[in-house]
């Protein structure tokens, strides 16, 4: 291990390597129980430090992070920082401060007063035992109170995008709240930097006004200059090299005149994000330049640091991890309770203003720079150190889990999406809705062949959806991922054209989802479809047709669910439907009867029979159906060659309709070139009153009118 790492450099990238491996690895892990990434690399952090690789393996930790080697790693964290800053700061929409009335700023100032005054209080029971020695007390007990007040806004605005309450009432005032909440706990802040460096009364009134005359310097002088360089300098080829190497100078400028003034560099980067002007894409430039390297590289660095400084093993008495748990509880009231009652107190409901409550409660990384500050200020001690890093642990981890509860998805569809038509589920007894579910421009136009074949003549009782779900990206700003996502094509278009061709009225839906399987049967739900399409693609990993979301959709949805593999479909003419007795069978026999009815397609049903099989059920139920647009054909399978037989029957057909059990879909797919619709049948209960199911024996008078 020494020989490996006999040079600096040679350490130094070992460690980064290690580091981003470890941090992505559990990025992934977070990701599937829905936490943010900033708790997989708060967590791998922690188990790079003493308290697990120090504890398992003390000689390999001593050797990847030996004490020498760690002022390189503080300082290039430190860079990270003041870059992550500037980041925040860009994504702080200084716009979102003026026009929301007293509401939010009360319930951000209410949430902020709350937890101050609690961590204050905290501060007279911890110090005998937690407060370094030579500290003021007056410093320490201001520093408490700054801690328990932070909320992660970068965290927050990111699970307001997951969650997709950004453009929600609630979204709108936690991000509101959330960005006065930073602004005002950075401005005290800074005030406590300045009073905990100064050594006199009269270096710290020195400190303030200089401050004061820093941040007016950049509102007055520096914003309107940068304003006119973008004005002047953004366009369709982006930004120059020259006009980003300005904006950095004055970037790092910013920050060293802070760290002169005694308020700490990090608040510089953040003022200097602040003040960029969002108009024309110049801050979603600079941010797609700088986001990748800092988000993945530098910033994990900074956990790193934060993990080797956090012992957990420090805790070593029941009064130590009382003390921790206090920690916990007070910063969760204060947070929680404060601005739950100042939302109900302005009018919000309960629901609402619960979720806000929980996520002012987030602190994420917004608190671990404090800490850090804290920290190298020697203001806190490393016991302390330890249990304020577990308690931004735990309540950055409840909050994604409990905001499920408080708002669950089901509640939040009802928000977002646009309501039914009127009246739908009662005067419209024959009318067919179809969501389609479009992940690829390609998967489109089928599509929109396949619902304008079930619909023909479209009527207002039929109802088509088109939607599109973004999977959000690693990014830090979510505010600067929209800008960028509105910019770019939708695969809707595609579907919306071909609609047009066939005079459908197609309902366009997008919206950014982590979890496209449970979004896609909700949306289902609510808009009460009777089919919901997907598209077929090939998998990363594996060959599954029905696996992964489209597996995911089949277990969980409450309606029927059709998957399209479409090889170049440009017509829906004739329609052949194997059909062996299964009800996915039968669903795939009323879809292609809707198809004659509604668009005069030719449908043959292969009836399958296996040898000594008997099946009256099956020999009645095709009996029911029967009429001059449908065509049975039947055939023996003596011995598996039921593909064999698919096969030869689907020659000369535009669609082979087939239900996802028992025929084995994979080797009749990869042996047939015909497009395929595999149909999917959803057991579910029919609710009181609800309008009857096409799917379920359209009449012949009903459908031919369509």
């Amino acid at each position: 291990m020494a020989y490996l790492l006999h040079s600096p450099l040679c350490l130094l990238i070992a460690q980064l390597v290690i580091i981003i491996v470890t941090a992505r690895v559990l990025g992934v892990l977070a990701r599937k129980i829905h936490q943010p990434l900033v708790i997989a690399e708060v967590v791998a952090g922690i188990l790079l430090g003493p308290s697990l690789l120090g504890l398992v393996a003390p000689d390999v930790k001593a050797a990847l992070f030996p004490a020498a080697s760690l002022g390189t790693l503080s300082m290039l964290s430190q860079v990270g920082l003041i870059l992550y800053m500037f980041l925040v700061g860009l994504e702080m929409d200084l716009g979102l401060l003026r026009g929301r009335g007293h509401t939010s700023v009360f319930i951000s100032h209410t949430s902020i007063i709350v937890p101050f005054l609690l961590g204050t209080g905290l501060a007279f029971y911890v110090y005998p035992t937690l407060m370094p020695e030579g500290v003021a007390f007056s410093s320490f007990t201001l520093f408490m109170g700054v801690a328990m007040s932070i909320t992660a806004f970068p965290v927050l605005a990111r699970i307001l995008t997951d969650r997709r309450l950004l453009r929600t009432k609630v979204g709108a005032v936690a991000i509101t709240c959330a960005a006065v909440d930073d602004v005002t706990a950075w401005c005290i802040l800074a005030f406590v930097v300045s009073i905990v460096r100064a050594t006199a009364i009269t270096e710290a009134i020195v400190t303030t006004i200089l401050a004061v005359a820093y941040t007016l310097a950049m509102l007055l002088l520096v914003r309107p200059f940068l304003a006119r360089l973008a004005a002047r300098n953004t366009g369709r080829e982006g930004l120059t090299q020259n006009i980003v190497a300005v904006t950095f100078v004055l970037l790092f400028l910013s920050a060293w005149a802070t760290e002169l003034i005694g308020i700490h560099a990090l608040f510089g980067a953040f003022l200097m994000g602040a003040i960029i002007p969002r108009e024309g894409g110049f801050a979603r430039i600079l941010a797609e330049k700088l986001e990748d390297i800092v988000v993945i590289v530098l910033l994990p660095t900074f956990f790193a640091l934060s993990g080797l400084r956090t012992q957990i093993g420090l805790l070593n008495t029941p009064e130590a991890w009382i003390q921790c748990a206090l920690i916990i509880i007070i910063a969760c009231v204060g947070k929680f309770g404060g601005s739950y009652v100042a939302a109900r107190w302005t009018g919000i409901p309960w629901r609402e203003s619960a979720a806000l409550g929980i996520l002012m409660n987030t602190r994420g990384l917004m608190e671990l720079i404090v800490l850090n500050i804290g920290l190298e200020l020697g203001v806190i001690s490393p016991t302390l150190f330890t249990m304020m890093v577990l308690m931004a642990l735990v309540t950055t981890f409840m909050t994604t889990p409990i905001l499920q509860i408080v708002y669950p998805v089901e509640a939040l569809a009802k928000n977002l999406l646009e309501p039914p038509l009127p009246d739908t589920r009662v005067t419209l007894p024959e009318g067919f809705s179809v969501l389609m579910c479009v992940a690829l421009d390609r998967s489109g136009p089928g599509m929109a062949q396949i619902a304008g074949a079930l619909v023909g003549k479209q009527t207002t009782s039929d109802r088509l959806y088109g939607l599109q779900l973004h999977r959000p990206a690693e990014r830090t700003s979510s505010l600067l991922e929209e800008e960028g996502a509105s910019e770019s094509p939708s695969a809707l278009e595609p579907l919306l054209a071909r609609g047009r061709d066939h005079g459908l009225a197609v309902r366009p839906m997008s919206f950014v989802s982590s979890e496209p399987a449970r979004d896609i049967c909700s949306v289902a739900d609510v808009k009460d479809v009777d089919l919901i399409l997907l598209g077929w693609h090939k998998t990363l990993f594996g060959q599954a047709f029905l696996g992964g979301t489209v597996h995911d959709v089949l277990q969980n949805a409450q309606a029927d669910v059709a998957v399209l593999v479409s090889r170049d479909l440009q017509a829906v003419r004739r329609v052949l439907v194997p059909f062996c007795g299964s009800p996915h069978d039968e669903v795939a026999v009323r879809l292609a009867r809707r198809m004659a009815y509604a668009a005069g397609a030719e449908v043959t049903v292969l009836r399958i029979r296996f040898r000594n099989a008997d099946a009256p059920h099956v020999d009645a139920f095709l009996a029911g159906i029967a009429s001059d647009k449908l065509k049975v054909v039947e055939v023996v399978d003596d011995g598996n060659k039921a593909t064999d037989l698919v096969v030869k029957a689907a020659q000369g057909h535009d669609l082979v309709v087939l239900g996802s059990a028992p025929l084995p879909i994979d080797q009749i797919l990869s042996h047939c070139p015909a497009s395929f619709l595999v149909v999917h049948h959803c057991e579910r209960p029919e609710p009181v009153q609800r309008r009857p199911r096409p799917l379920t024996e359209p009449s012949t008078d009903a459908v031919a009118h369509v």
